[in-house]
């Protein structure tokens, strides 16, 4: 085990199986509130498939020839798959400064600053959750999405960056419920498209992040 300030790094090789990933981040909610394991930072990829949060609507599940999964995070439909670097957080923001809201900002911000590591200027924009780049091709996209849930101050889930992933799959939905705007990768901007650069990448960030939190 990797720990870093007291969270355990890990990175899992392959694809993930959605289910024992939803199964593995309740358990360490549970050993983290209970103080019996430490905070978690997980950064995984996994088969193709769809993920439907609180305030999905069956609308924008437009072609579901994907597995789809109900999952207690926030948010509408996602996509998941190879090539798309996840990102799972169970952090006790007991003890990092009780802000939902300062946590997503600071989540947010961790991922547009490991994106510009990698030579792509991405952003924030107004009343669109998520992380979004200018696509010469598609225009303003999305490359990165956030999805979290809080249970007694514990995290769950986190984000999802779009490097190399089919992007012809995100068609089978309305990607967190936005029609108006595209989704694109690092790939498609032309950008080096690795995970391993991407985590070393956020790595690298990490302090600031955590720093924000407080």
């Amino acid at each position: 085990m990797e720990l870093i300030n007291g969270i355990e790094w890990r990175v899992s090789p392959g694809l993930t199986d959605y289910p024992a990933a939803l199964a593995e981040m309740e358990a360490r909610l549970a050993a983290v509130q209970a103080g019996a394991a430490p905070e978690l930072i997980w950064l995984l990829e996994h088969p193709p498939l769809y993920t439907a949060g609180t305030s999905a609507d069956p609308a924008e599940l437009i072609a579901p020839r994907l597995p789809v999964h109900a999952t207690g995070r926030g948010g509408r439909y996602t996509y998941h798959g190879p090539g798309q670097r996840v990102g799972y957080l169970v952090l006790d923001l007991a003890t990092r400064g009780r802000d939902v809201r300062c946590f997503v900002h600071a989540l947010e911000g961790w991922v547009i600053a490991a994106l510009a590591e990698l030579d792509i200027v991405a952003f924030r924009a107004e009343g669109r959750i998520g992380i979004w780049t200018k696509d010469p091709v598609r225009g303003e996209a999305k490359i990165g999405a956030i999805g979290v849930r809080v249970k007694r101050w514990v995290t769950m889930h986190g984000f999802s960056v779009n490097l190399s992933p089919d992007l012809s799959h995100f068609g089978g939905i309305v990607p967190c419920g936005i029609a108006d705007y595209g989704v694109t990768s690092a790939a498609a901007l032309g950008k080096a498209a690795d995970t391993a650069r991407l985590d070393a990448a956020l790595r690298a960030c990490l302090p600031r992040f955590l720093a924000d939190l407080r």
